[in-house]
């Protein structure tokens, strides 16, 4: 359990909310509060979600993206950002420029499809992450599916669990310091994550075993807030994926403890302090 003072690190979401508070920065807000770690936001989209659907995604105006950005900045000691949903490449190069004088850690989270299946990043988008943000972050996670879109694969490529790294490596030459792929959407009855990057020249197998729930939403929000309240808290690279690594494990695993919606609920991110 984290230490807590009264002048705690500070981590900033960049993302979108989800109006049924399991992803996006409401679950950002929470896995930093239960990692010791305050929590500032920017929103750059409102969506309209629940455990079982998304049906509208409304995108905040850039300038009041950017103007959450600056007045978070000039004002709030921030240690570490965790960005999310851009949705759109206008909205990829203002975050980009807005963050170019920051200097503290960067977790990008490659958002692009919701658990529901829905679109959360427009396809010309892409090619402006890879440009501007990705060479710009201490780590990015992606996860199967939006690995193979970075790297211009078939969506339907296989990933065997002995190609992990190789495939880390190809991340890397995307331009980003570290990459941390996630084992999330394979079959396997465990689950690999692998980390690999300038701060983790060899690479490291994160594994687990798979949790046999429904309840995942925003799993891949929680692991990538997480990561960057640790890095805010002074943790190393690798010191910050593999506690992240195991909070996000015991947040899947306590997840049935709670009963919220009819489809796809949220992973218990405070499973420390609700206890049954």
């Amino acid at each position: 359990m984290p230490n807590f003072s009264n002048k705690p690190p500070i981590a900033l979401t960049i993302a979108g909310s989800d109006s049924g508070g399991g992803a996006g920065i409401q679950a950002d807000l929470k896995a930093f509060s239960a990692n010791g770690v305050y929590g500032a936001s920017v929103i750059t989209a409102v969506t309209a979600q629940n455990t079982t659907s998304l049906s509208h995604v409304h995108a905040v105006p850039i300038d009041v993206v950017t103007a959450q950005i600056l007045a978070v900045l000039n004002d709030l000691d921030v240690r570490a950002i965790k960005i999310g949903m851009l949705f759109s490449a206008e909205l990829i190069i203002a975050v980009a420029q807005a963050l170019k004088d920051f200097t503290g850690s960067i977790v990008l989270d490659p958002v692009m499809v919701s658990k529901s299946g829905n679109a959360l990043l427009q396809p010309d988008a892409v090619a402006a992450l890879k440009e501007v943000l990705i060479p710009r972050a201490d780590i990015v996670t992606p996860n199967y599916p939006e690995a193979m879109v970075l790297l211009g694969l078939p969506s339907n490529t296989h990933i065997k669990q002995e190609d992990l790294s190789s495939f880390a490596h190809d991340l890397l030459t995307l331009g980003a310091k570290n990459i941390l792929l996630k084992g999330g959407h394979g079959t396997d009855t465990t689950c690999t994550d692998v980390l690999l990057g300038l701060d983790v020249p060899e690479p490291i197998n994160l594994t687990s075993t798979r949790v046999p729930t429904k309840n995942t939403h925003g799993t891949g929000c929680t692991y990538s807030s997480s990561i960057a309240a640790y890095l805010a808290n002074g943790s190393t690279m690798a010191e910050a994926v593999s506690l992240s690594h195991n909070y996000l494990h015991n947040a899947i695993l306590c997840a049935d403890q709670l009963d919220v919606g009819h489809g796809h609920g949220p992973v218990h991110h405070f499973y420390h302090w609700w206890k049954q």
